[in-house]
């Protein structure tokens, strides 16, 4: 089927519904950088650019929306489906009212908090619009780990149809949870940046990449890895492939500079490949067993993990987070052999907050952390005092003579 993409990013749904078989015929993304991820990964697709200047929704099979979260992220603005960027889908569903040659089916992708902010009010407006619009829909959490990547990434996935039921497609994989268990030397992800309210702590797993951290900075998660006693970091490309991109998929090519921030940000917003990917094999029909039951959903009820609706009719369907067949790929998989441990500053203060939080973790989490910090502060200490030793020595050198001064620093 022909796939239109809106809000593009760097191209991860669009990457996995090309997987699945469909063809990428346009995308529609503004931000200049990920606008040169996709110009190097889909060289044939033409980029129409700001979504906000399309006046008329182009012909397509599927339209496909990842269309932004930070309104509805709980580290975000919270602002709602009405906020200054996750509103903008509501300029699309407008167009999708008045087109008349309507996609076949529309996928949406975005945050599980969606169904909780403001009690549902965003997914309230979203099926309301869709219904509205001549269309029938279907939605369910997906999370990445099911197909194979070791990051805790739940994401809601919604198919809409005007020709199809869409629940005939998106639940026929009722799945089975594979949640991993935490044993001795079983590596754990979490957030450095947080410990008083929450470190997003993953078993054999990362949480969920971010684009960005609460201080305004790019914020790979650490991982606690029991085995060695220590705490590293993933690199850029560690977090592309726990993506399910190619490492180096942002890259740029020589004579391009991306700071890595960037590509933190783009990578963290993006949608994961086999999670896309799998919708897209859904779409063509590619499962083989039968929907679960359904029940029906009062319209004060709050909104379940799945469901699906079509003219003002609400249904709950019990199936898990976890479809596909995968087996589970650990996290050490995915790390660099030469991953960089977590920095003093940040395993310090992480420590500082975490202390003086009522979190729980594992106390031989905490004890790690205390020896690491000790150690990297010990061995912190004595380059500075290397380094000065080095500098009063050169101080009485003749210029020109500062050759032991380079080679320290």
């Amino acid at each position: 089927m022909k796939v239109v993409g809106l809000f593009a990013g760097i191209g991860g749904l669009e990457l996995g519904l090309k997987s699945a078989g469909h063809t990428v015929e346009l995308v529609a993304e503004n931000d200049p950088v990920a606008s040169r991820v996709l110009s190097r990964r889909f060289p044939d697709v033409v980029n129409l650019g700001d979504v906000t200047k399309i006046e008329k929704l182009p012909t397509s099979d599927v339209l496909a929306c990842g269309f932004p979260c930070q309104d509805l992220s709980p580290a975000g603005g919270t602002a709602g489906i009405h906020g200054p960027k996750s509103g903008l889908i509501v300029g699309v569903l407008q167009l999708l009212r008045t087109s008349r040659v309507k996609p076949k089916w529309l996928l949406f992708e975005n945050v599980p908090f969606l169904l909780s902010l403001n009690r549902g009010a965003g997914m309230r407006f979203l099926t309301e619009q869709l219904e509205e619009a001549g269309y029938s829909w279907a939605y369910r959490i997906i999370d990445s780990r099911a197909f194979g990547l070791a990051q805790r990434r739940r994401r809601i996935f919604l198919l809409a149809s005007c020709v199809e039921d869409p629940s005939e497609f998106l639940f026929t994989d009722a799945g089975a949870v594979r949640e991993p268990s935490r044993e001795p030397d079983t590596p754990c992800g979490f957030y450095w940046t947080e410990g008083n309210r929450g470190v997003g702590w993953a078993i054999d797993a990362t949480p969920p990449l971010k684009g960005t951290s609460g201080v305004g900075i790019a914020s790979p998660p650490a991982v606690w890895r029991p085995f060695q006693r220590d705490f590293v970091t993933p690199t850029i490309e560690d977090a592309e492939a726990l993506q399910g991109l190619r490492r180096g998929w942002t890259a740029a090519p020589k004579g391009e500079m991306v700071p890595e921030r960037l590509r933190w940000r783009l990578v963290g917003n993006a949608v994961s490949v086999p999670s896309a990917a799998w919708v897209g094999r859904v779409l063509d029909g590619q499962t083989a067993q039968r929907r679960p039951a359904s029940v029906v959903l009062p319209s004060w009820h709050a909104w379940p993990t799945a469901a699906h609706g079509r003219k003002g009719q609400r249904y709950k369907v019990d199936v898990s987070e976890w479809p596909g067949r995968k087996v589970y790929v650990g996290l050490e998989n995915f790390l660099s052999k030469g991953a960089p441990r977590l920095s003093l500053r940040a395993a310090s203060g992480f420590l500082f907050r975490l202390e003086r939080s009522g979190l729980r973790v594992p106390q031989e989490f905490k004890r790690d952390l205390r020896d690491f910090v000790a150690c990297q502060a010990e061995t912190d200490d004595g380059w500075k005092d290397q380094h000065t030793d080095a500098t009063d020595r050169g101080a009485g050198q003749p210029t020109g003579k500062s050759s032991a001064i380079g080679s320290v620093s």
